[in-house]
């Protein structure tokens, strides 16, 4: 038994707010956390109950072989594209997040466009050295696949740098 690997906690966290409670679409959840062995595996476990609704949840995620290096907020991980997401769900994550910016909070619009440019990083991380976009294998959720079939060439990587360095730029303005 084989679990995607959660890079580091932003990774895993960001990934539970995308995968709401079945029983009434909530992502309301307090999650506790910890190693545990399944099968002869270690994987990392989070599990919770619903705020809303008082379902019990459960995730497990596998373990990353080196730790994601430290960095500032947020952490998604490593060097290696995501297991959990896919480079259509990282697009559409910087869209979201980017779509949400206060006029009014400059330190929750540092943080908001922060997360975004990490999510366009992510988006990067899917295209092999050499290439000049995301591969067909970089797309396997419903979301993320109805994001490449919108619009195909926001998937290339002189767009996504452009992008990357403008939020980049917003980013240091609100500093």
């Amino acid at each position: 038994m084989t679990f995607a690997v959660a890079r580091a906690r932003d990774e895993a966290h960001l990934y539970l707010d995308l995968h709401p409670c079945k029983q009434c679409g909530s992502a309301e959840t307090t999650w506790g956390r910890g190693v545990v062995s399944v099968g002869g595996e270690l994987a990392d476990r989070y599990a919770g109950t619903c705020d809303d609704c008082g379902a019990e949840r459960e995730f497990l995620f596998g373990l990353p072989e080196r730790p994601a290096p430290p960095g500032g907020y947020p952490t998604f991980g490593g060097r290696e594209p995501s297991q959990l997401l896919d480079a259509g769900e990282w697009l559409w994550v910087a869209d979201l997040t980017a779509s949400n910016v206060p006029a009014d909070d400059r330190a929750e619009a540092h943080r908001v466009l922060s997360v975004a440019g990490a999510a366009v990083e992510e988006v990067i991380k899917f295209i092999p050295p050499g290439q000049d976009e995301v591969p067909d294998d970089g797309f396997w959720s419903e979301r993320g696949q109805r994001m490449r079939e919108v619009e195909p060439g926001r998937f290339q990587l002189d767009r996504l740098l452009v992008v990357r360095d403008t939020y980049r730029d917003l980013v240091a303005r609100h500093a």
